[in-house]
């Protein structure tokens, strides 16, 4: 779920010929995301939004000409100060053109274009110099057919492909006091000369918004999959595709943390392997996520400290009989927040996806402590599946199938117990209490975190985190994230 930002790069991305496929390429691929027609019927309820950003941002040229007009002579006029207002559009329509473009059509582009008109004419026995106001009133459809390639090893979008179609150019000259046919006049010299500047400018700024919007969305999504020294490569590994009902691309997802360097093997992605239903969907390879789970090991994140009444609350649901006495030396009085025990991982778990869940295998260490400077240490491997589940704006972790094995126990515990006894007493407490504690801390770190990146902001409908063997699926729908362009808007423009 951590990329869902990426889909709007899909849409708009800078331009440039910084791309380098090898043959092997598409073998590295380790996350795919699919944006089906859905989700971009969605994401289009908004893109008049960024097209009126780009028309009211647009800074328009003087525009000058001349031409020679029987009995007045040569007539110049300029142009200037063109400044665009009254901004409507009717309403946008997208679609998927396969192995194509993805065709954004703007329907009734309405606006008023004011400025200052400067003309001058004469001839032998008159001369005319003079300057008024102006406003233009225009009507217009605008078509953007977006190309998708590569930029810079990122999913990129050609918008070359724009043109206007207008249906109204209407010219008011403010104080005007000419004859009739002196507007008229004005206006057949100008309009040409007017729709191609608006034309040219219009696309440009188009070109020049999307690619703000594409460096925000690419810097939030970088953030997104990031904390602190980790962070995550997703560079595309082949051209990205257009389909009759979903946009696909195809991203690296290697681990960029410090200098280590993470072979993946050969990616055993497949479009056949997504379907589309819903709007949208990720795909991760187990090879992403066990990297990163690597990253966390050895920035040391994976550490778990436990005050005496975090441990207390652990325990709180054994009753075991035989296990009471060496409870009650563990949990003796310490001040409240004192730190009881420490949980710390051996080496970096191992991520193994399977249509059971993903098979976390991991050896930890834990120290207890009591008042009485007793310890108990004892180290431990574990294997277990965990299913995840996001709902209601939360992260849930289901664990199952909990294989421990415990060892290298040493105790300074005043409770006289066999080695085989306090191995098994060991592990009740890890398999029954520890790991469901455990997990019941991570639930809410993993939901913060994903918080601080911003995915409460989300509506997310119905999301489904599908395990299979060697991969996971992330699908969803989703309702348009208003937040990111209100954002984007404020920051940009």
């Amino acid at each position: 779920m951590w990329p869902t930002v990426l889909l709007f790069s899909i849409y708009f991305l800078r331009i440039s010929s910084a791309c380098d496929f090898t043959p092997s390429s598409p073998q590295e691929t380790g996350i795919v995301c699919r944006v089906t027609k859905p989700a971009a019927l969605v994401l289009n309820e908004k893109t008049s939004e960024v097209i009126q950003a780009a028309f009211r941002h647009a800074s328009f040229p003087n525009i000058t000409g001349e031409k020679s007009v029987r009995f007045l002579g040569t007539v110049a006029y300029g142009l200037t100060n063109i400044q665009i207002s009254n901004l409507t559009i009717e309403h946008s329509e997208v679609e998927l053109k396969e192995d194509d473009a993805v065709e954004i059509t703007i329907k009734n582009v309405s606006a008023s274009f004011k400025g200052t008109l400067n003309y001058e004419y004469g001839t032998w026995f008159v001369s005319v110099q003079q300057s008024i106001d102006f406003e233009i009133f225009s009507s217009t459809d605008l078509q953007v057919n977006t190309k998708l390639t590569c930029g810079n090893n990122r999913v990129a979008a050609d918008t070359s492909d724009c043109y206007l179609t207008f249906h109204k150019l209407l010219l008011h000259l403010h104080g005007n006091k000419e004859p009739g046919w002196f507007k008229q006049l004005f206006t057949d010299l100008i309009s040409f000369t007017l729709k191609l500047v608006l034309k040219s400018q219009i696309c440009k700024e188009i070109n020049y918004v999307a690619n703000l919007l594409a460096d925000f969305i690419q810097d939030r999504a970088e953030n997104f999959l990031s904390y602190g020294d980790i962070g995550m490569n997703i560079n595309i590994t082949s051209f990205p595709v257009i389909k009759e009902n979903y946009m696909e691309s195809y991203h690296k997802g290697l681990l960029a943390y410090k200098n280590l360097t993470v072979s993946y093997n050969a990616s055993t992605f497949s479009p056949s392997l997504l379907t589309d239903n819903r709007m949208l969907y990720f795909w991760f390879s187990e090879q992403v996520l066990d990297s990163l789970v690597l990253a966390y090991f050895l920035d040391q994140h994976l550490v778990l400290t436990l005050t005496r009444v975090e441990l207390q609350d652990i325990f709180k649901d054994d009753n075991e009989e035989s296990h009471q006495e060496i409870l009650q030396e563990i949990l003796q009085e310490y001040p409240a927040n004192h730190i009881a025990a420490k949980v710390w991982s051996l080496t970096a778990p191992r991520i193994k996806i399977t249509p059971k869940g993903t098979i976390i295998t991991t050896s930890v260490a834990v120290q207890i402590n009591t008042p009485s400077s007793a310890n108990l240490y004892f180290e431990t491997d574990i294997v277990t599946a965990v299913q995840a589940s996001y709902a209601d704006k939360k992260l849930m972790l289901h664990p199952t199938d909990p294989l421990v094995h415990i060892k290298n126990v040493r105790s300074s515990l005043s409770v006289p117990l066999e080695k085989e006894q306090m191995k098994q007493f060991l592990q009740t407490v890890v398999s029954e209490f520890g790991i469901p504690a455990i997990v019941k801390r991570l639930e809410p770190a993993l939901t913060s975190l994903m918080d601080s990146k911003g995915l409460y902001l989300f509506e997310i409908i119905n999301p489904e985190i599908i395990p299979h063997e060697g991969y996971l699926i992330v699908q969803l729908d989703f309702g348009f994230p208003h937040h990111l362009l209100v954002d984007f808007l404020k920051r940009t423009l």
